[in-house]
């Protein structure tokens, strides 16, 4: 009797916890979005020009899709591979290839480079800040065409997490002169990402 009890409890009380995972994800996702939307309804933080500023009202977002909340096996590169990354405007900016996150997606099998800024890592705020800059096959119809961006943390171990219901748009997707990085072409993935900040329109 017992047993049968703990079992009626396990399948009652699965779908329960189930459910509120799903709730709390989805909540840190809308997290994210309004404080993104924040930052541009910022006067003092915003890139958006006055004019465009004044009409801001926030951006627009994919649909919320645990599939593109994905846990990757994560390789840090033993030595330090020098990358100097192109931006928006013709300049230069130093970084470290960090590592590899590897991954599957709509079962095929995908890999990204995770970048670390030379210059932010000398700050305290951001020493254990990565950034993964990438291009999809949505760029240009639903996305940014110059691609997006995803902000990541060093991991502990041997995988990291890739959430691309995070992926923002750089400044350069809304006004000129910024010296956005360019996603390399090591960062282009084969299939389109139907999750994050969509087209500005």
């Amino acid at each position: 009797m017992k047993a049968f009890l703990l079992l009626v409890f396990i399948i009652l009380v699965g779908p329960i916890q189930w459910l509120q995972a799903q709730d709390a994800y989805k909540k840190s996702i809308l997290e994210f979005q309004h404080e993104l939307n924040e930052e541009y309804k910022n006067p003092i933080e915003s890139p958006l020009s006055i004019k465009d500023w004044k009409a801001f009202e926030g951006h627009q977002y994919f649909p919320i899709d645990e599939k593109y909340h994905i846990v990757a096996n994560f390789e840090k590169l033993p030595t330090a591979n020098f990358f100097q990354m192109k931006t928006k405007a013709n300049s230069i900016k130093d970084y470290d290839v960090y590592g590899v996150a590897t991954f599957t997606l709509d079962g095929n099998k995908y890999q990204l480079n995770v970048y670390q800024s030379h210059q932010l890592r000398t700050q305290e705020k951001y020493e254990d800040y990565l950034f993964l800059p990438f291009t999809d096959q949505s760029n240009g119809a639903e996305t940014y065409g110059g691609g997006r961006y995803m902000d990541l943390k060093i991991p502990s171990g041997d995988t990291i997490e890739l959430d691309f219901n995070k992926a923002y748009n750089p400044y350069c997707a809304y006004a000129t002169g910024y010296a956005c990085p360019i996603p390399p072409k090591e960062n282009d993935l084969k299939l389109s990402i139907k999750a994050g900040v969509m087209l500005l329109k």
